[in-house]
């Protein structure tokens, strides 16, 4: 195996939450033809962790999935997204492997923001 090779969710309105993503997270929408471009992530740490079915990392219990997206300036990030007014939850505590941040997108599946250290 080399990497994921995508993410795939369902939404009750899949246009609306493509375009979430792509304007505040940066993540483009899905090309329309097999000639246009997919996004691209920079290479880095990937962590593939597995939860207690009752772990409470998710928020909601019947969550059984989160993203976390690697961010350059997690500072920037957040001012960006609070500029659309979407509420984030920074980590105030900085570990050994860098800063956090927690927020939701608008079907209300949980994302967090890992600046490395």
């Amino acid at each position: 195996m080399t990497g994921i090779g995508g993410f795939f969710l369902r939404s009750v309105d899949p246009d609306r939450l493509g375009r979430w993503y792509a304007e505040y997270l940066g993540v483009d929408l899905p090309p329309a033809s097999y000639d246009d471009r997919v996004w691209e992530q920079e290479a880095g740490p990937t962590v593939w962790a597995i939860f207690d079915q009752d772990s409470d990392m998710f928020g909601n219990p019947d969550q059984q999935w989160m993203v976390n997206f690697r961010v350059r300036d997690l500072d920037a990030i957040v001012r960006q997204l609070r500029a659309g007014d979407v509420a984030v939850e920074v980590d105030p505590e900085e570990y050994p492997n860098g800063r956090f941040a927690r927020l939701a997108d608008p079907d209300g599946n949980p994302i967090q923001l890992w600046e490395p250290s």
